[in-house]
């Protein structure tokens, strides 16, 4: 029971809308999944070798995000769920979060007042 994906995003929108009458009618999510898929099978053994692992909770919950999108609902934190995602990424092209990008190039530094270039001051006006 509850509002389908598609009126819970026009209702989320609604200017004049009672907030009071969101929290009752909002769906409660259900995820069915298929024991016997291959994802599943392979999540379940990670879960069983470690159960504190960061990783393999990160990629329960982008399990669960990305369902949640599929179906036509909205993410409450799409922050985080972009971080899930660039930390999949980051992964999957071997790449150390603790390593410094080493193509970005530092800022010039700022000029300092009264070093100004004569063309680049603004003319005064009395």
């Amino acid at each position: 029971f509850g509002w389908s994906a598609n009126m819970e995003r026009i209702m989320k929108a609604q200017a004049l809308r009672d907030s009071s009458m969101t929290s009752y009618m909002v769906s409660k999510k259900t995820m069915e999944i298929n024991p016997d898929h291959r994802i599943v099978i392979e999540l379940n053994k990670k879960v069983t070798e470690n159960k504190g692992d960061k990783n393999t909770k990160d990629l329960i919950w982008l399990l669960f995000e990305t369902s949640l999108l599929t179906s036509g609902f909205s993410l409450d934190d799409a922050t985080t769920f972009g971080t899930r995602i660039h930390k999949i990424i980051n992964f999957a092209l071997n790449i150390k979060d603790d390593d410094e990008d080493l193509n970005e190039e530092e800022a010039p530094p700022l000029e300092a007042e009264g070093e100004e270039d004569a063309d680049t001051k603004m003319e005064e006006i009395d």
